[in-house]
Formats: C-alpha cells, structure tokens, sequence
C-alpha cells in the first residue's frame, strides 16, 4: 500500500490538529510553540510563522516526534 503524501499545512494548522488530538501548549518562544504529548512526556516544537507553509521535512520531523502518521494527520486538519 502507497503512503499518501504529506499534506501542505501551516504551522498554524499544525498547532490546531496537534490540540485536537489532546497535545497542549506548554510554552512559547518567539514563534516557536511547545506542545506536549497527552499524559506528560516528550515536547512537540511547532514553528508558527503567520500562514506560511511548513517545509516538508519540517513537518515529517514533527510528525515523527509525535508518532503520528500521515493518515491520521490528515484526519485531524
């Protein structure tokens, strides 16, 4: 079975799939959001530049650090 491909998102969009499936914003810096992974542990870095499109690698980085797949990414935008 093919891998879809990843989707074009924005750090904005990004941030809000990751808050639906239960991360949450512990920090701030700049405009880099810290979100971490439901019941404590591992912190998710999310850069949020206005609408600006996430990179690929940058967002395949995030989902890797998150454990999400690109199916179920895709469900949450």
């Amino acid at each position: 079975m093919m891998t879809p491909r990843l989707p074009r998102a924005s750090g904005k969009d990004v941030m809000a799939a990751l808050t639906r499936s239960g991360f949450r914003l512990v920090h701030v810096r700049g405009s880099h959001h810290y979100l971490e992974q439901p019941g404590g542990g591992r912190l998710v870095t999310v850069p949020v530049h206005g609408n600006k499109t996430l990179k690929p690698k940058t967002l395949k980085s995030i989902l890797d650090q998150t454990g999400l797949t690109v199916d179920e990414l895709l469900e949450l935008l």
